[in-house]
């Protein structure tokens, strides 16, 4: 059995609780939606809630993929869906009071023919309608590279689709469930900037899988070969003992290595450190100014 290893001390993190925190916890399960704060554990939670920001994971919190480094549950969901979410979705956005970013995510639904793509575009729709401003970020499943379903999801125009190749070519098997792939996840992201060149496109990496630095800087390469316009990179976090066991543990002056090999490479913008994660809000100030300056110049 691997030996666990010492949380440096740069992996230290307060949670504290404030009134928006709770607002925002009474609100989700008013209206039975889930988020990915919650679902995957992640560690800004504390931080994105008491800012009044948060994740929202959309079909369940049952996902049809058992990858050996997620937190959230695994098994089947028996087709069932909630048709009512889109609306409770842009409801719950008005009781938060998110009107211009919101971060949408969802679960991999392979018991579903389109894997949830028409679910998710009319979320996607319905966010829109409420509120013709907002900027919607969406991480998406592979859908199993099913053109037709990345189409549904593109035609429904929100500004930043993300889907992540999660780790380096090398450790895809070890790490991710079988039915994903590393170049089937490339083919995701490559064929959504076929299907709309507008919109950003963005992935994420973890570190800390036994991964070599040329391996990190070669997948890096590879999703800027695709037009990759935004990398987020963290440290992986062991979950629980089922999970796999952290293999190092990145010091911060690493992970700013490599932000500054991803912005050489060409990224718009690339957030790296310890806490980072996909849907963390620190690409969101980025985002916003983008695309709120191509907005000016289609004036």
């Amino acid at each position: 059995m691997q030996q666990r290893l010492a949380k440096p001390q740069w992996l230290k993190i307060k949670l504290t609780v404030n009134d928006e925190f709770s607002n925002i916890k009474k609100t989700l399960n008013s209206h039975s939606l889930h988020t990915v704060c919650e679902s995957a554990h992640c560690p800004n939670i504390s931080e994105c809630w008491n800012g009044g920001t948060a994740t929202f994971m959309l079909m369940g919190d049952i996902c049809t993929r058992g990858c050996r480094f997620c937190a959230v549950k695994t098994g089947n969901p028996m087709k069932e869906i909630d048709a009512d979410e889109p609306k409770k979705l842009a409801k719950a956005l008005a009781e938060i009071r998110m009107f211009d970013y919101v971060v949408l995510t969802s679960v991999n639904r392979d018991d579903l023919e389109d894997g949830g793509a028409n679910h998710l575009a009319e979320c996607i729709r319905e966010v829109k309608k409420a509120y013709p401003k907002i900027i919607i970020e969406i991480l998406i499943p592979d859908f199993k590279g099913k053109l037709e379903a990345l189409k549904k999801i593109a035609d429904a125009n929100p500004e930043v689709i993300a889907h992540n190749i999660e780790t380096v070519e090398r450790l895809q098997k070890k790490v991710r469930d079988a039915r994903a792939s590393y170049n089937q996840s490339l083919d995701v992201l490559k064929n959504i900037k076929k299907l709309n060149p507008k919109i950003y496109t963005k992935s994420s990496i973890m570190l800390g899988l036994g991964e070599t630095d040329s391996e990190i800087i070669r997948a890096m390469e590879d999703l800027r070969k695709i037009n990759a316009d935004i990398l987020t990179i963290g440290q992986y976090l062991r979950p629980t003992g089922w999970h796999l066991a952290v293999n190092q543990y990145i010091a911060p002056e690493k992970f700013e290595y490599f932000k500054q090999k991803a912005l050489e490479l060409g990224f718009l913008f690339c957030a790296s450190g310890p806490f980072v994660r996909s849907s963390y809000r620190a690409g969101e100030l980025f985002v916003k100014n983008v695309v709120n300056n191509d907005n000016l110049e289609s004036l």
